[in-house]
């Protein structure tokens, strides 16, 4: 679904400029659900802009389904095959009304309007928003308007969902119905997930974890095995999720023989 080979980026061309990337090579399977972290200016937010086509790679090549995003005549189906979402709902929602939120994108490729129909329907079930249909988007909670962020790229029918740390602005009940919503997209509709976020509770069910430091990928592993790694991650700024650092202290006095856990019924289990 998506190949990363030597990539390497920086935002001005002058000599002295650091590399935002450096030699970032990644492949992401079809179906797949990797989850990006790092801490600020790890660079993961920067590679989620290339592999939709928003920067170009200063050096290396990125593919989509095949399509090096380097060629322009190819551009809008990389960015029909792979949908971005972004932080803030409120800067990718252009209409006033949701149906015609979720219609703006078929409408532009000028899909048949029977065919568009059926997308609306289609993307309001999935995240489950049906009932809004005739909402004004900006009336809506902080999650229910990245929902409807979520149904406009569905529309679309991309195989992947890149999704630009989607939970940062939201309260935890406006968290947990993103989250769900983007786990159901994966396992239901078996959409390829890129998940960035600085949130390791939402990275817990993923397939794969990596983490990014200073433009690089510093680990990559299951949610598991990176975090079992509770110093290394320490040691470059970055929790583990609260639930895998209270094993681990229980661990650390001596009370607790296994420590990577990654749930409350896991960590119940091994006390048991």
């Amino acid at each position: 679904m998506i190949k990363i080979e030597d990539v390497y980026f920086k935002y001005n061309d002058h000599e002295d400029e650091k590399y935002a990337l450096k030699a970032i090579n990644l492949h992401i399977k079809p179906g797949e659900f990797v989850a990006i972290i790092g801490h600020n200016g790890s660079g993961k937010s920067t590679l989620a802009k290339l592999l939709n086509g928003l920067y170009m790679p200063t050096a290396g090549d990125i593919f989509i389904k095949g399509m090096n995003t380097k060629d322009e005549d190819k551009i809008w189906d990389i960015r029909e095959a792979a949908g971005m979402v972004f932080q803030n709902p409120d800067n990718q929602i252009v209409t006033t009304i949701v149906e015609e939120e979720i219609a703006f994108g078929p409408e532009n490729i000028g899909l048949p309007r029977e065919e568009i129909r059926k997308r609306i329907d289609y993307a309001l079930k999935v995240v489950e928003m049906e009932k809004y249909l005739h909402h004004a988007p900006h009336l809506l909670s902080g999650g229910q308007k990245q929902r409807i962020a979520i149904a406009g790229i569905l529309a679309m029918n991309p195989s992947c969902i890149i999704l630009d740390e989607p939970t940062a602005m939201l309260d935890p009940t406006g968290r947990k119905e993103v989250i769900d919503t983007v786990y159901r997209l994966n396992e239901e509709e078996k959409k390829t997930i890129l998940l960035i976020t600085h949130n390791m509770e939402e990275t817990v069910g993923a397939d794969r974890v990596i983490v990014m430091n200073k433009g690089q990928v510093y680990l990559e592993g299951s949610p598991r095995e990176i975090f079992s790694k509770v110093q290394d991650l320490k040691e470059i700024g970055l929790d583990v999720p609260a639930v895998t650092e209270l094993a681990y202290k229980l661990n650390q006095d001596g009370f607790l023989d296994d420590y990577k856990v990654l749930n409350i019924e896991e960590l119940v289990e091994r006390i048991c």
